[in-house]
């Protein structure tokens, strides 16, 4: 279950949250509301949104138009046809030992329907109480089904709402334990409750410790890439799919060797099989380009930007992962050293001294064989015999009784390779793959100097080789510096300067001109944000984000009616964000529409039943139209 921020993820969904939430007081204090008005201002934004809203307080975010950034199409594109892709299947026909082993490993098992086989390893049924958010869970099965429940209790513990949805599938292979997904109109999301393998155990999955998201936490196109073989993200949007998710459910042989159709034809002709392969080989690429392949999931950094116009499904074995998904780090400092190496495989791997001694030789797949996977009794001796290719007994320089006292005895890799646990994941664990002498070790100096002349501010993790000192295209650069800017404010000056050149070069590209519609929003300068927004729309009209900011942009100037259009059309392109809905609600309060009010409110509290304001405020609506 890899971690990605829920509150990232969370604001890839908040249209101008921090507007929002100035607006949605001024409104409340301009808008007499009917019989059913409420006494406290603050009550329409529950704990859940305010700590939301926290995070989201620079809404500069490039996400606003990052599906725009071709300029005039959100179309995904794709390096080969579809029809290239010949599927694991195939494969074993001619591996078949190969494949049988894979199917194994736990990349073979990445994900899984949650079917009565899946079901029946877990702890079944289950309770779970989560107290930072006062919300109650049940796990259960029905006739091979897996179901998960969200409730909540009143003062005389009756409940006020249960939220039951059926769980498709089960992201994981169980080495950490299994996140629940589940399908809703074609889009898929994250349940608020996994299992953990450690404990057998029910409890929060990753982000829901304080939040409560509900089941609307979208799974995304970038994350959906890593947990599976062949998924169909239907692009411009924020979790949708086409009505097949999977061409391929867990990741197979096509992720590290590429499409396969070609090869298959080669080998089916033998004039083709003596002249060329059609199919990438891992081993025979250079290091770089073999690492490539793993960082594309194993390596998160501090922000991962695709290049203007593509999409994860152009990401290619034997081709620079950069043509595609730029990755970036903040440059460490010897005050703020490298904290994380939870999907930070290959940069600890390069602050190794291995890595440094090896000269660049040292890759991923020196180690690590894609196709097996040993036992987990097996696992010390498997990779002390890695080690040996490399060093020798005579290498260890503790005592013979040292080592032999150690369980198992001679264990390389709990020595210098040693487990810690996932911070951001409960109850589990990952190894480092910094390969350190002693525990403790401090950085080498080369951690401090991976900048470049050309980029200063940032690490270029991903660049190509001989290419170090190129500058990365401007527009993913404002992506990269859009996605530090909450957690790193020192890249907000560095992103509205940016944002100033762009405006200028390029001011026919939709991310640039719905950024810019956002900057001005939130300073207050209306009309201008109100001239960007309405461009980026023309540019590209398939951005909810930029439809909710330019809403806001014609209600704050008292244009309310065209306000609203501007909702529906956001709401219709992102049906599940609470942050849209709500803004509508508002707006509709305020022309005394009551009766769509209602329907509003019912929309509302059928998709987000957790949200306990809106169910109040659903309950005291008129059933009619007031006069």
């Amino acid at each position: 279950m890899c971690y990605s921020s829920a509150l990232n993820h969370a604001s890839l969904s908040v249209p101008f949250a921090e507007v929002l939430a100035s607006s949605t007081r001024s409104l409340l204090v301009e808008v007499k509301l009917p019989s059913w008005k409420f006494r406290h201002r603050s009550q329409f934004l529950h704990a859940t949104d305010r700590a939301l809203l926290k995070v989201a307080t620079l809404t500069l975010l490039s996400t606003a138009g990052v599906n725009a950034a071709a300029g005039t199409s959100s179309v995904q594109k794709a390096s080969d046809p579809v029809s290239e892709y010949a599927g694991s299947k195939a494969c074993a026909s001619c591996h078949a030992g190969i494949y049988a082993k894979f199917t194994k490993t736990a990349m073979g098992r990445s994900i899984q329907p949650a079917d009565a086989a899946a079901v029946a390893r877990l702890s079944l049924p289950a309770h779970f109480t989560n107290s930072l958010t006062n919300r109650e869970f049940d796990l259960s099965s029905k006739d091979g089904i897996l179901y998960e429940s969200e409730y909540a209790r009143a003062s005389d513990s009756t409940e006020t709402f249960r939220d039951t949805r059926p769980i498709r599938w089960l992201i994981g292979a169980g080495i950490n334990g299994y996140g629940p997904v589940v399908e809703e109109q074609n889009y898929l999301f994250q349940a608020p409750v996994s299992y953990y393998s450690k404990t057998s155990s029910w409890g929060s999955s990753p982000g829901y410790e304080s939040l409560d998201l509900g089941f609307n936490r979208p799974i995304l196109e970038g994350c959906i890439f890593c947990h599976s073989g062949r998924a169909n993200p239907i692009a411009g949007t924020n979790g949708r799919y086409q009505d097949q998710p999977f061409t391929e459910l867990s990741i197979g042989c096509e992720k590290c060797h590429g499409p396969g159709q070609g090869h298959i034809r080669a080998m089916n002709n033998p004039a083709g099989r003596a002249t060329e392969m059609k199919i990438v080989n891992p081993a025979k690429l250079t290091p770089n380009l073999a690492d490539n392949i793993c960082m594309a999931c194993h390596q998160t950094g501090d922000a991962r930007v695709l290049k203007p116009g593509r999409s994860y499904s152009e990401v290619r074995p034997g081709r620079p992962l950069d043509d595609v998904l730029s990755i970036f780090l903040v440059p460490s400092t010897p005050e703020s050293p490298p904290d994380s190496d939870h999907v930070e495989h290959y940069y600890s791997m390069i602050l190794s001294k291995c890595y440094r001694a090896s000269q660049g030789r040292l890759k991923c797949i020196s180690c690590h064989d894609p196709h097996v996977q040993p036992a987990e009794s097996d696992v010390p001796a498997y990779y002390n015999q890695k080690c040996m290719t490399c060093h020798s007994s005579k290498s260890c320089r503790l005592p013979t009784a040292a080592r032999a006292a150690t369980n198992p005895a001679d264990n390389c890799i709990g020595c210098h390779m040693p487990k810690r646990d996932i911070r951001v994941i409960s109850h589990s664990s990952a190894t480092n793959h910094r390969i350190v002498t002693t525990d403790g070790e401090p950085f080498p100096d080369s951690t401090f100097h991976m900048t470049s002349s050309a980029l200063p501010d940032l690490v270029h993790l991903n660049a190509v080789p001989g290419h170090e000192n190129e500058r990365p295209p401007e527009l993913t650069l404002l992506q990269a510096y859009g996605e530090l800017v909450t957690k790193y404010p020192q890249y907000v000056e560095r992103y509205l300067a940016l944002l100033s050149e762009l405006e200028k070069s390029t001011p026919d590209n939709a991310l640039v001109q719905a950024s810019a519609g956002r900057r001005d929003l939130k300073y207050g300068d209306l009309a201008s944000a109100t001239s960007h927004l309405q461009r980026s729309l023309e540019l590209d009209p398939r951005q909810a984000t930029s439809c909710a900011d330019f809403a806001e942009a014609l209600k704050r100037q008292g244009r309310i009616e065209e306000s609203i259009s501007w909702l529906d059309k956001s709401i219709e392109l992102d049906p599940f964000n609470p942050f849209t809905q709500r803004s509508l609600v508002l707006n509709l309060i305020h022309e005394k529409n009551y009766t769509r009010v209602r329907t509003a409110l019912e929309r509302y509290v059928q998709t987000f039943p957790q949200d306990e304001y809106m169910r109040k405020m659903l309950n005291a609506a008129p059933t009619k139209t007031t006069p």
